[in-house]
């Protein structure tokens, strides 16, 4: 017969109370299940572990058990509480990828409310371009993305949030002096910066634009810059500006309905840790901005 964790864990007990029947107490059995469940494993043993049957004193054998079981049983406790935090959410990873734009004005609020409900949780959020956080989840390295992101073999998806696209420039540069009236037409001749985000605006007033484009920047913090130089004006969506300093404008145009679509992708829900699944339900229950297509 093999041994059992009752059987440390009755043993442990035995040997600490003194007595079967104050074992007997704490175990929440009767004395003789007790009795019983220790005679099979000093049977097992092969030897006694106590010195007379009132069981106070421990054989030199039972000494070296008891200090092994002992360990044992607090390895194993430690293990179960390890697993049934992780199944409640109250540990465990979450790795996140998104763009910059997110990670500044959508998931400082969501991930206030998260580490306060989940306080043993560890997260690593990373910030890079759509398409590098399109990577990070087919390589498994991000349990979350979020970004404008297409439909991937594999992964949920849900839509998050829409923000209209506007150009942005410098405050004093003359496009923002009659913002209002802004138009496609006004972006012709200008001297545009392109970047990754562009890609998703199907306007046809917009080709031309960017087709003439020279300058092309992926990083969201460098195109700032070539804007604030006087380099160029460029395309972003709303999100992205609220961090803005005031030497920056954000002006929408008004003969477009371009709207940047942010997508969270996930694996399926079974496939994800309880602690992921949590993060992501916070995130779908978010108030999060929904522009007018």
């Amino acid at each position: 017969m093999a041994i059992k964790i009752e059987m440390l864990r009755c043993f442990r007990t035995v040997a600490e109370q003194g007595s079967l029947a104050d074992a007997a107490e704490v175990l929440g059995r009767t004395p003789s299940a007790v009795s019983m469940m220790l005679r099979q494993f000093e049977e097992h043993i092969g030897a006694p572990l106590f010195e007379s049957a009132r069981k106070s004193h421990l054989t030199p054998l039972g000494a070296l058990i008891h200090a092994e079981a002992r360990r044992e049983l607090e390895h194993f406790d430690r293990t179960v509480s390890a697993i049934e935090s992780m199944a409640r959410a109250e540990t465990g990873h979450v790795r996140l990828a998104v763009t910059p734009s997110v990670g500044q004005a959508i998931m400082p609020p969501i991930l206030r409310g998260y580490m306060a409900d989940h306080p043993g949780v560890l997260v690593d959020m990373r910030d890079s371009d759509s398409a590098s956080v399109q990577q990070e989840l087919a390589a498994g390295r991000a349990d979350i993305g979020l970004a404008t992101l297409p439909p991937l073999p594999g992964f949920e998806r849900h839509l998050i949030c829409t923000d209209r696209f506007g150009v942005v420039c410098p405050a004093d540069h003359v496009l923002a002096r009659d913002w209002s009236d802004l138009t496609w037409s006004d972006l012709t001749g200008m001297d545009f910066i392109a970047n990754g985000l562009c890609r998703h605006i199907h306007d046809e007033n917009f080709a031309p634009i960017l087709d003439a484009a020279r300058l092309h920047v992926a990083n969201t913090a460098s195109l700032l810059s070539m804007v604030r130089a006087g380099t160029g004006v460029t395309l972003l969506p709303e999100l992205a500006m609220q961090r803005a300093d005031d030497d920056l404008a954000f002006l929408p145009l008004r003969d477009s309905t371009a709207v940047r679509e942010v997508w969270m992708l996930t694996p399926a829900e079974g496939l994800m840790t309880p602690a992921a699944r949590a993060m992501a339900r916070a995130i779908r229950m978010a108030d999060l901005p929904r522009a007018a297509g």
